[in-house]
């Protein structure tokens, strides 16, 4: 299994146009046109713990707000709603709350609520969990288009 393979077989560069070490969704476990699923486990080896507080890693906030989008925009492609060449670029974000921390070894679920989908742009809400516990929530807009 390669680092863009994940444990469900999913090829998510074949999903998501990031790579390691930038790609931020090991699974995506469900995928509706309502919501979305998905997870990561972050491990010690994850690239930023070493200068974000070395004595005391925590991922940072932007890299959360960042691994619900990606997994809102794998969730979409996975079901056909983005075409294979689209990109989509973070627009804005709103309602942003940072509410634990995630450390090492966490395993995080992330839960995307589609709130707008045009082929042109996508709004979305998400939910970043440590188990039962929330760490993180925002709201973005993503604009959609093709690369260069």
């Amino acid at each position: 299994m390669n680092k863009d393979e994940n444990k469900k077989g999913q090829d998510l560069s074949a999903l998501l146009p990031h790579r390691y070490p930038f790609l931020f969704v090991d699974a995506i476990l469900e995928a509706d046109e309502r919501r979305i699923i998905g997870e990561r486990t972050w491990t010690p080896e994850d690239f930023f713990f070493q200068g974000h507080f070395p004595e005391y890693p925590v991922v940072p906030g932007v890299i959360l707000i960042e691994t619900l989008a990606q997994c809102g925009g794998a969730g979409l492609r996975s079901l056909g709603i983005l075409n294979s060449g689209d990109l989509f670029f973070l627009a804005s974000i709103e309602k942003a709350k940072f509410r634990s921390q995630v450390r090492p070894g966490d395993k995080v679920r992330l839960e995307i609520e589609n709130l707008r989908i045009s082929p042109k742009m996508i709004r979305q809400r998400g939910l970043a969990l440590v188990g039962d516990v929330p760490a993180a929530e925002a709201q973005w807009l993503c604009l959609v288009g093709k690369g260069l």
